[in-house]
């Protein structure tokens, strides 16, 4: 993949799963790198939270690459608390190259039984989080001078509907909307802004029935959707509905943005890439 040495990343919801993947290859690949994590609960999400020891973990596996990080708690409610990480990043590691708004939550059940809590805050973390990430990371790599790219990590549920998840799909599809307007925003920058849209990635938004073998969420589909479970209700049946048969791992989600983050991807901006292994074909 492409060289990222001397360069600079920031991403959000570091502490563990995809963030974590990220992280250690963009680092692997050369970059310094910023990373935060609330490592705490976010209710109404039932997802069990990520720790500061799994933050710790992540800027320990970062380390043993050989670079550099600076891994702090914060939450992407919180825009001043973002600035405040990037501006110390940045002092650390002399600009800002590369963004990967990764940090999300997911609820689920029917829409019109959603509270209006769990719809709130899943918006506020998975599409305002996303926006306070750039609002807070863009003027650094504009400042940096060497252009640079940011990846947003939408969801397959981001290009189609997904039942029963009418809060993350929306909140993934507007990543879309958010994405198509900063790549008009930043080209005069030479910052490249696309989407990515997994299918399901094995991490623990995609496990939090605990009393479920895997495999077995799409057994228990509707039961789960009155509960609010997430892994049948969101995630349950992806499996199912891939030629491949299977989620795919973080690091799999990892070498895409890999690639995305890379000169290699330089003519690619505004583009919202499935990493779904067919699904979108069905």
């Amino acid at each position: 993949m492409g060289d990222l040495t001397g360069k600079a990343a920031f991403v959000t919801g570091a502490a563990r799963g995809q963030g974590r993947a990220h992280a250690v290859r963009l680092a692997r690949d050369g970059a310094d790198v910023i990373a935060v994590d609330v490592c705490a609960p976010v209710p109404p999400s039932r997802i069990p939270p990520a720790t500061l020891a799994d933050l710790e973990e992540t800027a320990r596996l970062v380390r043993e690459t050989g670079r550099g990080v600076v891994a702090r708690v914060a939450d992407v409610r919180d825009l001043a608390a973002l600035r405040r990480v990037v501006a110390e990043g940045v002092e650390r590691f002399g600009g800002l190259d590369i963004v990967v708004a990764n940090a999300g939550i997911a609820t689920g059940g029917p829409t019109v039984d959603l509270t209006e809590d769990a719809w709130l805050t899943t918006v506020d973390v998975n599409l305002s989080g996303a926006w306070r990430t750039c609002a807070a990371a863009v003027p650094a790599m504009v400042e940096t001078g060497r252009g640079g790219s940011i990846v947003l990590t939408s969801s397959i549920a981001g290009l189609r509907g997904l039942p029963l998840a009418a809060a993350y799909s929306a909140s993934k599809h507007g990543l879309v909307g958010l994405c198509r307007v900063l790549a008009l925003e930043l080209a005069g920058h030479d910052i490249r802004v696309n989407t990515i849209h997994p299918h399901g990635v094995n991490t623990p938004m995609a496990n939090v029935r605990e009393d479920l073998a895997p495999g077995e969420a799409g057994r228990d589909h509707g039961r789960a959707a009155r509960t609010g479970g997430l892994d049948p209700a969101v995630f349950g049946v992806l499996g199912q509905l891939l030629p491949v048969g299977r989620i795919a791992e973080p690091e799999e989600i990892a070498a895409v943005v890999s690639w995305l983050v890379s000169a290699d991807a330089r003519f690619l901006t505004g583009a919202q890439i499935p990493i779904d292994f067919g699904n979108q074909l069905l």
